[in-house]
């Protein structure tokens, strides 16, 4: 009996591994559809950007009922509704391709965002509890993150590669994509519905929703609720624009003079910047015991201020090698010129790797009873994600829809508020509220 237990939570575990990568699968998928629909549709940039917008919006409606679920349903039963609901919104979107509709990819869009909100305040515990807690809990969780970032690079890869023209690209073009991510959210509702899934005991409502304090009371965790909607803005707008900016027809960026396999280059160097946040991430867990958050944040905030203006004022024309995925005539994979504005822009995932972390645990110290509100409140927040990457897409549409490079400013005082609070934001200076 115990031996059919342990084989029932290795599939669940599996199953739920590949939801942590369906997270940032399916959020990622925006970004590149926001190109396909751009061209598709003969919209502006910052109207392509509407789907990664719609995905992120999602996180402020959904952010504090999914928590309420959690703790009212429980992990199987919101997990389950996460999946059916993501399923439901991927195949939304399949069917806008089909309809050839803006308007009803959109609204997959927003869809899937719920799911994704509801996944993510799922997965990371219900894999900790799969896995028993304590350090083999943990070690889940970070097997999660990792195949989350693999997940990650991969879609932009494929994506690029399945592109045959961005200017003649169809939401069809990619529907293998939605197929496979369909194909995962069945399997995966499939497995955790007939798992036992170990719940939390329901307990009385807290005494820090009855005090007259909360996280909000906190000025540091103000401040870094406010860091995490910029942190994630960062995160998606700088290989958002960057694809955009590879890949633009009337630009020839890549000195290739319409020759194929252009999108495939630009996916597979923005799929890089991924790639650097997986290594940021398993550096930056090796290191934690040893640094600071705030020394983590600081360092990887103002190395990031440095790459982002050097990407700005660098020219163009200075062009540097790398390995990429070409999808050409002259073969699949080998190694590309690009603007050396890219590469810096690319280097930036090594910062934005240990962000999240940083700010959250910054935020939360010294929160005691109010951290699991706090946690809640982060979750809404997520949607910077979809906000500001909508303005940088703006400003590069005011730029005459070619100041992609202009539009990095933004980034750059985005930078400069997390190296604010990781300087002096994050100091708690509310210790007088009692938080037992």
């Amino acid at each position: 009996m115990t031996q059919e237990k342990k084989s029932g939570n290795v599939i669940a575990i599996i199953a739920m591994i590949f939801l942590f990568g369906m997270i940032s699968f399916v959020t990622n998928l925006a970004s590149p559809m926001g190109d396909v629909l751009k061209y598709q549709f003969g919209v502006a940039n910052w109207m392509g950007t509407l789907g990664v917008f719609a995905n992120f919006i999602a996180y402020a409606v959904m952010g504090y009922p999914a928590g309420k679920m959690l703790q009212n349903k429980g992990y199987k039963t919101t997990a389950l509704v996460a999946i059916a609901v993501g399923f439901i919104g991927v195949g939304i979107q399949t069917l806008s391709g089909v309809v050839g509709s803006f308007g009803v990819y959109l609204l997959g869009a927003f869809v899937a965002g719920f799911s994704m909100c509801l996944l993510n305040t799922v997965v990371n515990p219900m894999l900790n509890k799969l896995g028993g807690g304590g350090n083999t809990g943990n070690q889940l969780v970070q097997l999660g993150g990792s195949f989350n970032s693999l997940a990650g690079t991969a879609v932009i890869i494929l994506t690029g590669i399945l592109l045959p023209s961005i200017a003649k690209a169809q939401i069809s073009d990619v529907f293998p994509l939605m197929y496979a991510a369909l194909a995962i959210f069945a399997f995966a509702f499939i497995v955790i519905s007939m798992t036992k899934i170990p719940e939390n005991e329901k307990k009385e409502v807290a005494s820090a929703e009855k005090s007259k304090y909360g996280p909000m009371s906190f000025r540091h965790f103000v401040l870094g609720a406010v860091g995490i909607f910029v942190y994630v803005g960062i995160e998606v707008g700088i290989p958002n624009v960057l694809n955009k900016w590879l890949q633009n027809p009337s630009l020839n960026v890549l000195k290739l003079g319409g020759a194929e396999g252009v999108e495939a280059i630009a996916g597979s160097v923005t799929a890089t910047y991924w790639l650097l946040m997986l290594v940021g991430r398993l550096v930056g867990a090796a290191v934690a015991s040893k640094v600071s958050a705030k020394t983590m944040l600081s360092a990887a905030s103002a190395l990031g201020l440095v790459l982002v203006f050097a990407a700005i004022v660098a020219s163009p024309e200075t062009m540097v090698n790398m390995p990429a995925f070409k999808n050409s005539p002259e073969g699949l994979f080998g190694m590309v010129n690009i603007p050396v504005n890219a590469m810096l822009l690319v280097l930036c995932g090594l910062c934005t790797s240990i962000m999240w972390g940083g700010i959250f645990n910054l935020a939360v110290e010294g929160l005691g009873k109010y951290t699991e509100q706090a946690s809640g409140i982060f979750m809404i927040l997520v949607c910077g994600g979809g906000i500001l990457p909508l303005l940088q897409n703006g400003i590069v549409d005011w730029a005459g829809g070619v100041g992609y490079l202009t539009s990095y400013w933004l980034v750059i005082a985005l930078f400069a508020y997390l190296l604010f609070y990781a300087l002096v934001g994050c100091k708690n200076v509310n210790k007088d509220i009692p938080v037992e």
